[in-house]
């Protein structure tokens, strides 16, 4: 009777095939908390660009460290085009606000607003960066300021 039971719990165990969904990746996940917008209200889904790193930085307008790091992210930006790098700034202020700083600072990045609150994304401090594989995934998160187009940096991002 055991051995019939074990042979039956056996065949159980190996006739049946499981499902395993692959799991969201990082910025899949990210999409799900918030939708973006661009600077002409257009809604912008960060699954399209899997397939490039990306650099995505939250920031304010009112913050003077994320101005302070601007223009060192603006150079990095520059030289990592060509190792498929896509930089995108996020900010949870208004589209106005964003389109007049844009306008004032002359900085061309790739400006977007989320539709929820940094707080609610679980962002409490500004600057907040995440860098994200080609697979769309998480692969450094830099709280605070840092000198982006630093060789030391520029090194790092090339070979992540």
């Amino acid at each position: 009777m055991k051995n019939l039971f074990f042979f039956g719990c056996l065949f159980c165990l190996l006739g049946c095939k499981s499902v395993v969904k692959n799991p969201l990746s990082d910025i899949e996940s990210m999409q799900l908390k918030t939708s973006y917008v661009d600077l002409n209200a257009n809604k912008v889904d960060l699954t399209v660009y899997k397939g490039k790193r990306i650099v995505v930085s939250y920031w304010a307008t009112w913050c003077g460290p994320c101005l302070k790091e601007m223009p060192g992210l603006k150079i990095a930006e520059d030289i990592l085009r060509n190792y498929n790098y896509t930089f995108l700034l996020i900010s949870d202020e208004t589209v106005a606000q964003i389109t007049e700083f844009k306008k004032v600072k002359n900085y061309d990045f790739n400006f977007l607003k989320s539709t929820e609150s940094n707080e609610i994304l679980g962002i409490y401090s500004l600057p907040t960066s995440y860098i994200f594989d080609e697979k769309g995934n998480i692969v450094e998160t830099i709280v605070g300021v840092i000198d982006w187009d630093s060789e030391e940096i520029i090194n790092k991002l090339k070979i992540l």
